[in-house]
């Protein structure tokens, strides 16, 4: 049985809007945190000039490969068993790198370390695109952003809800700089960065 995430049927139109506008040109793009592999197969169907690279941890590999099975999409690869701390992800000279609703759930170490991996395997002029709620200068966008950051942290305390300026001093150390922040429904945002 495929597993299902409402949120990914929920916000995957919006996604697809601004990932058709930043990859336009074919490439192969990797996935970290794939999760279900919705996303996926659902962008993958839709932008079908670039390679997706599915990755995350082994857990959710099945899950992963039932979607692929039914989609029968050309365009995807994988799954990738990737951690983002260890240094070797089975990829290098990436053209693009998406992830969604993955920061808020990692310990602060493996943001950073995420980071600093995709600007490894990131090839100059490539895009970080990434996905869910964050914080501005210390400041929740609202009030359900707040609620569900001390649900996470009640939950895993070493979670949370990531401050852009935080995010962008790991980018820019990473070699890249920030091209676009997009309000997205559900007080979420999509940024993008670009390896310099």
């Amino acid at each position: 049985m495929k597993p299902y995430s409402a949120a990914c049927d929920e916000n995957r139109g919006p996604i697809l809007e601004v990932l058709q506008g930043v990859l336009t040109r074919p490439g192969r793009l990797l996935e970290i945190g794939s999760g279900t592999g919705q996303h996926a197969v659902y962008f993958g169907a839709r932008l079908p000039h670039l390679t997706w690279v599915l990755s995350d941890l082994p857990e959710h590999h099945a899950g992963i490969r039932a979607w692929m099975e039914e989609a029968e999409l050309p365009g995807l690869e994988g799954p990738l068993a990737l951690d983002v701390q260890q240094p070797d992800w089975g990829v290098t000279q990436i053209d693009a790198v998406f992830s969604a609703n993955t920061a808020h759930i990692m310990a602060e170490g493996a943001v950073a370390a995420m980071f600093r991996g995709v600007g490894r395997v990131l090839v100059p002029g490539g895009p970080f695109v990434l996905y869910g709620p964050f914080s501005y200068g210390g400041r929740y966008t609202s009030d359900s952003n707040r609620r569900f950051d001390a649900w996470l942290k009640a939950r895993d305390p070493a979670s949370g809800i990531r401050d852009l300026d935080w995010l962008d001093g790991l980018a820019r150390e990473a070699g890249m700089a920030l091209e676009a922040d997009h309000a997205m429904p559900v007080n979420n945002r999509t940024l993008i960065w670009r390896k310099v």
